[in-house]
């Protein structure tokens, strides 16, 4: 009759258990708390079973915790990033010159439909004060006057559009850098969720099956138990 490490009582006949036949992860529960505990050493089939429930309660338990884990470093990885935070449309407003902003309103109005309204209202009053209204008008026809206003105009005008061309197109250049620092982080974050995933389940699958195994060693010494009594 053998001696329990644990208890150092005699085990009752088919009910010890030797060191060696447990399984790696409960005998190394057992060692946490007796530190001498060897293969050789004998434990009781009530205490293997007490540290069987313990193993398995540890396993529920580091199992929540890699799930806790996983989502802190989602949420701080989704806190931390600096690129979706940033405002590329304040940071583009911000740098513009006097002379830009202006090249970009006069391009914005010169654009619409309000100067097209306008620049032909204003040519057909300067057509009607010198045809009509006036008996020696200032530019006759065919309006040389209005011919050089005109010129000048588009003159004038023209470079302030590509100005403003230029402006828009290195705003869109920002933009397309800012999508791609977007799509890059985003595919970061999805390529280290994938990793943590798989990780998880690999983990998972490992630990039911260890799960499975100490349940169905319990059963069999179970089994045994039913089978030694009858």
């Amino acid at each position: 009759m053998e001696t329990s490490y644990i208890s150092k009582k005699k085990i009752g006949k088919g009910e010890e258990i030797k060191g060696q036949d447990i399984r790696d992860g409960i005998f190394n529960l057992l060692r946490m708390d007796f530190p001498g505990f060897s293969k050789d050493h004998y434990i009781s089939l009530i205490e293997l079973n007490t540290y069987r429930r313990l193993y398995l309660t540890s396993l529920i338990s580091q199992e929540k915790g890699e799930l806790a884990i996983i989502d802190l470093d989602v949420m701080d990885a989704i806190k931390n990033n600096s690129i979706l935070s940033e405002n590329i449309q304040d940071e583009i407003e911000s740098e513009l010159t006097i002379g830009e902003r202006v090249a970009d309103k006069v391009a914005l109005f010169g654009g619409s439909w309000a100067f097209i309204i306008v620049f032909f209202s204003f040519i057909l009053l300067w057509m009607m004060i010198n045809v009509w209204l006036l008996t020696n008008s200032f530019d006759p026809f065919p309006f040389i006057l209005l011919n050089l206003i005109l010129s000048c105009l588009a003159a004038i005008q023209a470079p302030i559009i590509m100005m403003s061309q230029n402006r828009q197109e290195q705003k869109d250049r920002l933009r397309g850098e800012h999508d791609y620092k977007i799509n890059l982080k985003a595919e970061l974050e999805i390529k280290l969720l994938s990793e943590k995933i798989d990780h998880l389940l690999v983990n998972q699958n490992k630990k039911l099956l260890e799960i499975q195994d100490v349940q169905t060693d319990y059963l069999e010494d179970l089994m045994k138990e039913i089978k030694r009594k009858r």
